[in-house]
């Protein structure tokens, strides 16, 4: 918990009965533009710990925030969409895409214009959702109205929002640049083993050991030389950042094409690795950089940098022009971080091997292995290729790669990986071989060992040695595994009448009057279960703790569940709609219903609310939030049970 209010808030929204909330207060003001033309400004300030929800969220997400303009005089009309400042963007696990959210206050602009002289106000209604980190409360609608008092003297400062980022999120953010800096530090490493940079090493060395007049020169030259390198490749991944914006290239990384050009690039990078062609620089860049490096001096080892940075560019362009892609698709700083880790990787062998050159007996000579690492890497970006093309896939919902498809992908591209290391593929620069290396035979038994444990995953094995590539169990052709069984049953024939299978297949009503005439015939206490769509907690509940075996017992055979969406769009037939006598809002749908339900029986509004009843409607223990504790919630279901059966 961020502090201790919010610690609070928390524990009484477990311990007690239930708690209403209201954390996001609306006003309203108009700037004037000109004698037609004014911005309309709404302005909510936020409750510390929530976070108010963005405008332009995908179909599947949380609820967005909505601003419906009555215009029933057709005296003004809008111009453009309405606005919204700065947020935060963060990828959503649970919903796995980009969600939008504002912290503190948000404010949200419409400009409009005049086409009467008789517009004293204009309303609006808007419609938004708010979490934090243990509830969400169901989608809620305000009335706001713009004042036109003296419209000659409306105009005012404009207004500027600041943002801090949650904890949660600088925690993430670190966690996600160190594995970049690893990744690529890996990636640098792996890059010195190429044909292009691998004999390099005592050649320079040499050069500076030789042609230095002390050792110690030597040395002091070839860190220059290290620093020379780093400094390149950072100013490289700089550029990128510069063009391009740290915060443009977090929203690129779930935009369609994004992805697709980049699939494009990773295919021809891992073409050219394969031995299908090279990609050069033009040799003249080359001879204007190497004549610059014999200038001497500084200026002459910096140039020599660049040129080695050119020379070796056939091999290493490919992994710097990978790294960049995953660190553009995570945004911010991450391409400077990459580059740093790379180039790190490439300098640190030419200090080293010029402070200790003897070490450089130690090195294997080159051959036709500097080949089979290239080619090996070639077949590591073809497979992170699809990475890119599924989230195209998935922003898209157009399910051509689906999880199926994805993972039988990469089982080929392992597969043929680990029959190339076996020596039962060539490819056009390999060396002939008579027999492999000990180290290639293990190598190769690793990949096909890997290749073996995807299989699995085609009849819904969760493989998580590679979570997060693959798409989610959701998107597949089989979403519970080819020939699994339901927890519940093998057919939807033995649901009962207004039955459905819900989260882990448990029987679920969403009928609230239907399941209670169920539990009284099972002779069973009722778990009422207040949640929605969009509901995050909700989800990380039935994810992580229903799934539970114990728990899934008891909700499978001891309990039954009506989980009550509030959240749930469909219109209730208009004899059904009545004007709320706790809100004073009129209740139109069907989530509306049950979240007045919540509201008035259990004075409560956010979700994830679990309330064990009898067949009377009668509480039997205290109600629960969210709660990740398995061993709590398995007692509080048990304290239940028991109380029942009393």
């Amino acid at each position: 918990m961020k502090n201790i209010i919010i610690s609070l808030m928390l524990l009484l929204s477990v311990g007690m009965s239930g708690q209403m909330y209201n954390p996001v207060k609306w006003t309203t003001s108009v700037e004037k533009i000109s004698e037609k033309e004014y911005i309309l400004k709404a302005e909510a300030k936020i409750q510390s710990g929530w976070h108010l929800y963005g405008q332009y969220i995908e179909e599947g997400g949380p609820s967005p925030t909505a601003f419906n303009f009555e215009n029933g005089q057709k005296n003004f009309e809008l111009i453009g969409k309405t606005k919204e400042g700065n947020g935060h963007e963060v990828v959503d696990k649970i919903f796995d895409m980009k969600i939008k959210y504002f912290e503190d206050k948000a404010l949200f602009t419409q400009k409009i214009k005049f086409t009467s002289d008789d517009v004293y106000n204009i309303a609006t209604e808007v419609e938004f959702m708010v979490c934090d980190d243990t509830n969400c409360l169901p989608p809620s609608s305000e009335k706001l109205t713009f004042k036109f008092p003296n419209a000659k003297k409306i105009a005012e400062k404009k207004t500027t929002i600041e943002t801090k980022p949650l904890d949660t999120d600088k925690k993430s953010s670190a966690r996600g640049l160190l594995s970049i800096f690893i990744i690529a530090f890996l990636s640098g490493f792996a890059a010195l083993l190429t044909p292009c940079v691998f004999p390099m090493i005592p050649m320079t060395v040499s050069f500076f050991t030789k042609q230095s007049k002390t050792k110690a020169a030597g040395i002091r030259n070839a860190l220059i030389y290290g620093f020379s390198i780093i400094i390149i490749y950072v100013l490289l991944g700089s550029i990128v950042t510069a063009v391009f914006g740290a915060d443009s290239l977090n929203a690129l990384s779930t935009n369609v094409w994004f992805n697709l050009i980049f699939f494009v690039l990773l295919v021809i990078f891992a073409c050219s690795f394969l031995g299908a062609f090279e990609i050069m620089l033009p040799s003249t860049l080359a001879n204007k950089v190497d004549s610059q490096a014999d200038r001497g001096g500084l200026i002459g080892i910096f140039f020599m940098a660049l040129a080695l940075a050119i020379v070796s560019f056939s091999c290493t362009g490919p992994i710097v022009g990978t790294l960049l892609v995953e660190a553009a698709s995570k945004g911010g700083i991450a391409p400077i971080v990459g580059m740093l880790g790379f180039s790190i990787a490439i300098a640190l062998p030419f200090s080293l091997f010029a402070a200790f050159p003897g070490w450089l007996n130690a090195l294997p000579k080159s051959g036709g292995w500097l080949n089979t690492v290239k080619v090996v890497l070639g077949f590591l970006e073809l497979a992170l290729a699809f990475k890119f093309l599924s989230n195209a896939d998935l922003v898209l919902q157009l399910h051509w790669l689906e999880r199926e498809v994805f993972l039988t992908i990469w089982i080929a591209v392992f597969g043929i990986l680990a029959f190339y290391l076996f020596g039962k593929i060539t490819l056009p620069h390999d060396s002939p071989i008579n027999h492999i290396s000990v180290g290639r035979l293990t190598f190769g038994l690793l990949v096909l060992s890997f290749t073996i444990y995807l299989i699995p995953g085609l009849w819904g094995a969760p493989v998580k040695l590679i979570s997060g590539f693959p798409p989610p169990m959701q998107y597949s052709e089989s979403p519970d595994g080819f020939g699994a069984s339901k927890s519940s049953g093998e057919t939807k024939s033995v649901l009962p009448e207004g039955a459905v299978f819900g989260p882990q297949n448990i029987i679920t009503f969403h009928d609230y009057k239907k399941g209670m005439e169920f539990a009284k015939k099972a002779g069973k206490p009722v778990l009422l279960d207040f949640t929605g769509y969009a509901c995050v907690n909700c989800r990380k509940m039935e994810e992580l703790v229903w799934s539970d075996p114990k728990v899934l017992g008891v909700l499978n055979n001891d309990v039954v569940l009506i989980s009550l969406y509030v959240d749930d769009k469909k219109e209730l037939p208009e004899s059904e709609q009545y004007v709320s006598e706790t809100t004073g809002k009129k209740i139109k749908t069907i989530g509306n219903k049950w979240s007045d339900l919540q509201i008035k029986t259990y004075k409560a509004n956010a979700q994830p609310f679990y309330v064990m009843v009898d067949h009377n409607s009668a509480n039997l223990t205290a109600p629960s939030a969210y709660n990740p504790d398995i061993e709590d919630y398995y007692n509080w279901l048990n304290t239940g049970i028991k109380n029942f059966k009393k």
